[in-house]
């Protein structure tokens, strides 16, 4: 039986230095080790300055959105993820907070991972729950990425067309629905 390939979208973000290299300098870093580690070639947006989140939390980030394909689950995937940030020192101490590194995995393929009922629970979850509550595993899609201007402009960059398995919209039509002030707020570098 053959693995069915799914095509992955990571989201990347930087906000602090690691010795000499800048936070733009480690997402380059970090596509060439995800790309080395997947054994493919992925396909990058280009890099965005953006507010930290939430605002107040620390300096700006640069963003940027990778896709992969992958015969790897979600959980493995992850794995991979976090070993890479691992390479570049990243810290989980707080929730939010500031970061070398940080991969999160958005979308894997159609996966909605682990269920449709916890997707929904995660998904709408108001914000000041959000700040206290972690989810003890992988959400996929990502639960709050269609707030988040940060990861669909990026995304939007290289993979318009990919359609959120539960809210049936692309990628660029959950990116027209955000209040214009957040995406002003994406700055392409």
């Amino acid at each position: 039986m053959t693995n069915l390939r799914s095509k992955a979208i990571i989201s990347l973000g930087s906000n602090l230095p690691l010795g000499e290299m800048s936070p733009r300098q480690i997402l380059q870093a970090a596509t060439r080790e995800v790309a080395l580690l997947m054994g493919e070639q992925c396909q990058v947006s280009r890099f965005f300055q953006t507010p930290c989140f939430p605002a107040g939390a620390g300096p700006d980030y640069v963003n940027a959105a990778l896709t992969v394909e992958t015969d790897l689950e979600p959980e493995p995937f992850l794995q991979v993820l976090h070993s890479v940030e691992a390479k570049f020192a990243r810290s989980r101490k707080q929730r939010w907070g500031m970061r070398t590194l940080d991969l999160d995995l958005i979308s894997l393929g159609e996966k909605v991972f682990p269920d449709p009922a916890v997707h929904k629970h995660w998904r709408d979850l108001p914000l000041e729950q959000q700040k206290m509550q972690t989810p003890e595993q992988l959400i996929l899609p990502h639960p709050r990425l269609q707030d988040r201007a940060f990861v669909l402009v990026p995304v939007c960059d290289i993979y318009p067309d990919w359609r959120h398995p539960i809210l049936g919209k692309t990628a660029a039509e959950l990116c027209a629905a955000l209040p214009k002030t957040d995406l002003e707020a994406v700055q392409p570098l």
